[in-house]
């Protein structure tokens, strides 16, 4: 019981930092900050108590990063949706992930997505990442001539996400346990010192989760443009789930070759997580990989995850530091999840140029364009088409025919917004 509590702890030190850069992603949308805070704790909690208790995992659960920023600067920042309507479309791609687990479709869907298509996504997630983590800190800026240049490295807020950035990942190359949750608040307590930022307290009650609770717009999300906002939410959360939860599973040993596991129960429980999310008022919530982490302490079962909805639980207390933490703190975060996420670009076939070429337009469209569904959909069309051009059209599967054709009539219904 003790290796299990200990290893829920080292879960929750290194997937904390999501209490403090969830808010702030999701704020931009006009969303309340507090409400969003309390959201993403109750989401994580719940999430990670019905991975507890359904398939007994250890494995913590919370709003993913990618979807959040697809959610904020994508769905409600350039498409210009409500973020009643984004959590709307969260709730139906729920019920569909939900839906394609129950009847086993998500299988088959997992497996007629390419293995390079699958890694280019997280490494396209994550240059969106950089780029909003670069923004956000003023080390990128805009400009008319070249769109985007270098920022001012003498103020402050580049300077302080710089020095985080680089403590962040000094600390996790040490092996300290919470390395991106510590460089946050060392960087959020070094901006007060400086005066660059205020301290709003550390704990109080919870602020109410009112502004956000139920506010979804299902209808509002059936609009023609979400319908394919929901097409990306859905396939980027069967990558994200699945290939988090065989990950882990697999170093915790919980999927024996040959022998019957849990790997439904956990999607189930992934899905039913993402639906419960979006009622409470924040985007998609997922599995973490950083629970290899408590797998790597010793956790193996349910009471590895209980612990981390426990201590979400607790975090409910500490709003008003959550509301202190600027978001040069958390640009550093963000950045260095993008590093991290960037390590998939080793898993592309780089000697087949048809695996490279729809990879590569995946991963690259993402950040240029400001959007994952547009990388989306570059890399899904370029494949299936690049395939018949070589005479490999038999190497396409039936599930990757079906996304491309439904990106080419998004661009023909809607263009490129």
């Amino acid at each position: 019981m003790r290796t299990e509590l200990l290893a829920g702890l080292t879960t929750f030190l290194t997937m904390a930092y999501i209490i403090f850069v969830n808010p702030s992603i999701l704020e931009t949308t006009g969303m309340d900050r507090g409400a969003v805070f309390v959201a993403t704790c109750i989401a994580a909690a719940l999430g990670s108590a019905i991975m507890a208790f359904l398939p007994r995992w250890p494995i913590g659960m919370a709003p993913g990063m990618g979807l959040n920023a697809f959610f904020a600067f994508t769905v409600v920042g350039a498409m210009g949706f409500t973020w009643q309507q984004a959590l709307g479309a969260v709730f139906i791609s729920g019920m569909i992930f939900l839906i394609l687990t129950v009847t086993g479709v998500r299988s088959w869907l997992i497996d007629g997505i390419p293995k390079s298509m699958r890694s280019a996504v997280a490494a396209g997630i994550g240059l969106f990442l950089a780029i909003i983590a670069l923004q956000t800190s003023k080390i990128v800026v805009d400009n008319p001539a070249t769109l985007v240049s270098l920022g001012d490295l003498t103020a402050p807020e580049p300077l302080l996400a710089m020095a985080g950035f680089l403590i962040i990942a000094a600390l996790d190359a040490l092996k300290i346990r919470g390395a991106i949750l510590l460089g946050i608040l060392i960087i959020t307590v070094i901006s007060m010192l400086l005066g660059v930022s205020s301290f709003g307290g550390i704990m109080s009650m919870p602020p109410s989760i009112a502004p956000t609770f139920l506010q979804l717009d299902i209808m509002g999300a059936l609009h023609s443009g979400l319908v394919f906002v929901i097409l990306v939410l859905v396939l980027v959360e069967v990558f994200d789930a699945t290939g988090t939860l065989i990950g882990v599973a697999k170093r915790a040993n919980l999927i024996p070759e040959g022998k019957p596991n849990r790997l439904g129960r956990a999607l189930l429980a992934d899905s039913t997580a993402i639906v419960a999310g979006s009622l409470l008022g924040t985007s998609s919530t997922t599995a973490y990989v950083e629970s290899a982490s408590g797998v790597q302490a010793g956790g193996r079962t349910g009471l590895t995850a209980l612990t981390i909805a426990v201590l979400f639980l607790a975090a409910l207390f500490f709003a008003p530091l959550a509301g202190s933490v600027p978001a040069h703190a958390t640009a550093p975060a963000l950045l260095y999840v993008a590093c991290l996420m960037m390590r998939e670009l080793v898993e592309i076939e780089w000697s087949d140029i048809t695996e490279t070429a729809p990879a590569a337009l995946t991963a690259l469209m993402m950040p240029l364009t400001y959007s994952i569904a547009n990388g989306l959909a570059f890399g899904f069309i370029s494949y299936a088409v690049l395939k018949t051009l070589t005479g490999r059209f038999r190497d396409v599967h039936p599930a990757t025919w079906i996304v491309a054709v439904l990106f080419v009539i998004r661009f023909v219904m809607v263009g490129g917004e």
